[in-house]
């Protein structure tokens, strides 16, 4: 029988580390949904039809390591505003989480939309501060030259578009248990996710 957990949450709070984590310590498959989108965004930026885009996706396109780009990561933002990509993209999601081996799924419509009948659900967040910092460091890691200022702008207008769309808005299910991980080290965000699950589990 399958066994679905959804893990949504803004961007940069912990949810794609998080995510990873319970699916290999509970032998489950993973899917970082957001990758859909930035594929779908890497191809609108080549010129392509967001739509068409989305319907012609192949899972060797979310292997790609552009994906991970602020302008990937914009343009990811944009497409997800449209209700017809994202319709194309309900069902390859849907599809996946019912694998006989269990499933993880993260993103920002999961809980809500996606899977709503998950037997665990958890909305991954923090500061926007917090998550610009992490955003940052990333970069500047990856050789970027944005400053942090730039960083949380981004952050900001993410967050804003995510939660402001009219369709599968950024939000936290009904029944999700949230969990903040801005003063959380990495290893306390997935111990406590871990819990989560294994208590569902039980």
């Amino acid at each position: 029988m399958s066994f679905t957990v959804a893990i949504d949450g803004p961007a940069a709070a912990g949810k794609g580390t998080i995510s990873k984590a319970v699916a290999a310590h509970f032998g489950f498959a993973h899917l970082d949904t957001g990758l859909l989108y930035r594929a779908v965004g890497a191809r609108v930026l080549a010129g392509a039809d967001p739509v068409a885009a989305a319907r012609a996706l192949d899972p060797r396109d979310l292997e790609s390591d552009a994906l991970r780009g602020p302008d990937v990561a914009q343009a990811a933002s944009r497409v997800a505003t449209d209700p017809a990509v994202r319709d194309a993209l309900t069902a390859f999601q849907r599809g996946f989480a019912l694998r006989s081996e269990g499933a993880v799924l993260d993103g920002r419509d999961i809980g809500t939309v996606i899977c709503p009948a998950a037997q665990v659900k958890l909305f991954v967040t923090a500061s926007a501060a917090c998550r610009a910092e992490r955003r940052w460091k990333e970069l500047q890691a990856n050789g970027s030259d944005m400053t942090l200022d730039d960083v949380l702008a981004d952050v900001q207008a993410r967050d804003a578009r995510d939660a402001g769309r009219a369709t599968a808005p950024l939000a936290a299910a009904a029944d999700a248990v949230l969990l903040d991980t801005s003063e959380m080290t990495v290893d306390q965000a997935v111990a406590e996710a871990i819990a989560i699950v294994a208590a569902a589990r039980a």
